[in-house]
């Protein structure tokens, strides 16, 4: 009995807690949407991975090459010119491999770049996100656009057009002054988003 009623004023002490905070979310992905220099970075970015991709399957096509060359001669090689083509070929493999890691591996060169371009544009929205809550006094802010799910949220605690205009930006993706900003509002309501 004493533990179902400890149980019951830890749930009321928590509620009561909880009703003193003030929460709000906002879609990360949505107002990188809306940022300009976001867009032109993702182009960057996917223009790099393309070239970078044809540059691999140029390597694949060049060992395909070598390989169908060696199948159809294979029977008439001496053995150490099967051996000295088999390395070779092993070796274009090895440094496909090394390309490939290079370009999109874990730290490879995309990964780089997107740091380079995609970061410095996180850093200013978390810093504005940051200000709003402790000039606004929120406790906590969830991103809607991450891992953590939302089953339902009231648009009214949606902040992802605050931080915008806190910005400079608007909810169209163009640069505005910061006391602009009364058309945001509208603009996004009419944006279907997840």
């Amino acid at each position: 009995m004493k533990k179902i009623l400890l149980v019951i004023v830890l749930f009321l002490g928590v509620g009561i807690g909880a009703q003193a905070q003030k929460f709000a979310y906002v879609d990360t992905q949505y107002i990188l949407d809306n940022i300009p220099e976001y867009k032109m970075s993702q182009t960057q970015l996917d223009d790099l991975s393309k070239k970078w991709q044809q540059e691999i399957e140029e390597k694949i096509g060049e060992i395909d090459r070598l390989f169908k060359a060696y199948q159809t001669d294979a029977v008439l090689l001496p053995e150490d010119v099967k051996k000295q083509r088999e390395d070779e070929i092993f070796q274009k493999e090895k440094n496909l491999r090394e390309l490939k890691k290079k370009r999109f591996g874990k730290d490879g060169d995309l990964f780089k770049k997107r740091e380079e371009l995609i970061k410095p544009l996180q850093d200013k929205i978390f810093n504005a996100i940051k200000t709003m809550a402790d000039q606004r006094g929120y406790a906590m802010i969830f991103d809607r656009s991450g891992s953590l799910s939302i089953l339902y949220a009231n648009e009214r605690y949606d902040k992802s057009d605050e931080v915008l205009e806190d910005l400079g930006y608007s909810a169209g993706g163009s640069k505005s002054g910061k006391s602009g900003g009364s058309g945001s509002s509208s603009s996004k309501n009419s944006t279907k988003r997840r």
